[in-house]
């Protein structure tokens, strides 16, 4: 399946469950607006180079388009128009007057000096500028994009409409709008529904281990919270390895990845019975809770019968291919899928883009509460949705998505 499939996979089971019209559906997988353009960009050696660029407007019967835009060569048509697509699923599960829209430059950022980064930046907003807006079609980072981008289009945005307009974009820069908490938003959302739902369970954290398969930003940003919950970490992975052990030392293992190291640099930080292994062994691990934060297509068909944990938290876009999902739901494993786990970085741009508006600048507490606040209140919405239609979470998010995204 590509990418949009799986969109279209998820949202025809929930259709099925609402027993929505052929209409209805026809306009759940029919985007508002696909944007493309050829960016070309002035060499630091002399000469151009030239990447294609889209920008998919998907829905925005909820309020403005919202989505990132990432410089990546994995950026085409499907995969923009998919994610696009699930950040209208994303901000109708948590409740934000938000749709989806998504952006992407098909750009191997490796290959290009900061000054050529920047003209790819200033030519996206170009290219697609008069499409945007604060209360249009609201960008953000994402792969291979930073606060540091969303400034340069930010200026860019500014110089051509002649505007002061913050809130055009979030994933700001603090000096120039961002919001506090922005850069440990997505972890800190999913952790908050993770102790719903535990709470639910009249689970103690405190009992429970946890693997956690990527070390980057999310990753890293998860295990130390569930190491402040009391939850014994006994896996970690990135690209190189799988560290794993009766219990990891996290922050030491964190130390090491921001200096530019691997989790498995020092097999000590796994402290008794350590050990290295591959990477994918990370998803097999004996863990109550399974947390993928890094790459589509992890947990599959061939592999999810070596899932010994009962609770997975997707903080990754798409870890769980649709077919490894209904034996998960089958086995009782409850999945806490991705456009509500993850949405904790949506919902902190949508705080961002409410300062922005009103010329406030919320306190960390702020942001922090409003946001444990936020995604608590929507595992509770979703939570009380499959227990009632007696389904998964994942049929549940997308259930309750689409009857909000309908008005219904």
């Amino acid at each position: 399946m590509g990418a949009f499939d799986y969109y279209k996979y998820y949202t025809g089971k929930a259709a099925d469950l609402l027993d929505l019209s052929e209409g209805e559906r026809i306009k759940l997988t029919t985007p508002d607006r696909v944007l493309k353009a050829d960016l070309t960009i002035p060499l630091d050696a002399g000469g151009t180079a030239t990447f294609p660029a889209y920008r998919v407007q998907f829905n925005n019967a909820r309020g403005p388009y919202k989505g990132g835009i990432r410089f990546h060569t994995s950026a085409d048509e499907d995969e923009v128009m998919a994610l696009s697509a699930m950040m209208a699923i994303k901000c109708a599960v948590v409740d934000i007057p938000f749709g989806g829209g998504k952006g992407g430059v098909n750009v191997d950022t490796k290959k290009l000096s900061q000054k050529e980064i920047h003209e790819v930046a200033r030519a996206y907003v170009r290219a697609f500028g008069e499409h945007f807006g604060p209360d249009v079609d609201v960008p953000a980072p994402d792969m291979y994009t930073n606060p540091e981008i969303m400034a340069v289009m930010l200026d860019e945005y500014e110089t051509l409409t002649g505007t002061k307009a913050p809130a055009f974009i979030t994933g700001k820069p603090l000096d120039k709008g961002g919001s506090v908490g922005r850069d440990t938003a997505t972890a800190d959302g999913a952790i908050a529904v993770l102790k719903a739902l535990l709470n639910d369970r009249h689970v103690s954290a405190h009992t429970l281990r946890a693997a956690i398969q990527g070390a980057g930003n999310a990753g890293a940003q998860a295990a130390k919270l569930l190491c402040d919950m009391g939850t014994k970490v006994v896996a970690m992975s990135d690209s190189k390895g799988t560290l794993a052990g009766d219990e990891v030392d996290v922050a030491k293992v964190c130390d090491i990845k921001e200096k530019g190291g691997s989790v498995c640099d020092d097999i000590s930080c796994g402290g008794q019975n350590a050990r290295i292994l591959s990477p994918e062994a990370v998803i097999e691990e004996e863990a109550e809770i399974l947390v993928p934060a890094a790459l589509e297509d992890q947990i599959r068909k061939d592999n999810v019968d070596r899932v010994k944990a009962g609770i997975v938290l997707e903080i990754a876009n798409g870890p769980t291919t649709p077919e490894a999902d209904d034996i998960l739901a089958a086995q009782g494993v409850a999945v806490v899928p991705d456009v509500l786990a993850n949405a904790g970085g949506v919902t902190v741009s949508y705080f961002e883009w409410l300062q922005n508006k009103s010329g406030e600048t919320w306190t960390k507490d702020q942001v922090s509460d409003r946001l444990s606040d936020t995604m608590q209140e929507a595992y509770r919405d979703v939570a009380d949705f499959a227990l009632d239609r007696g389904v998964s979470l994942r049929e549940a998010a997308y259930a309750l998505a689409l009857l909000r995204i309908l008005g219904k």
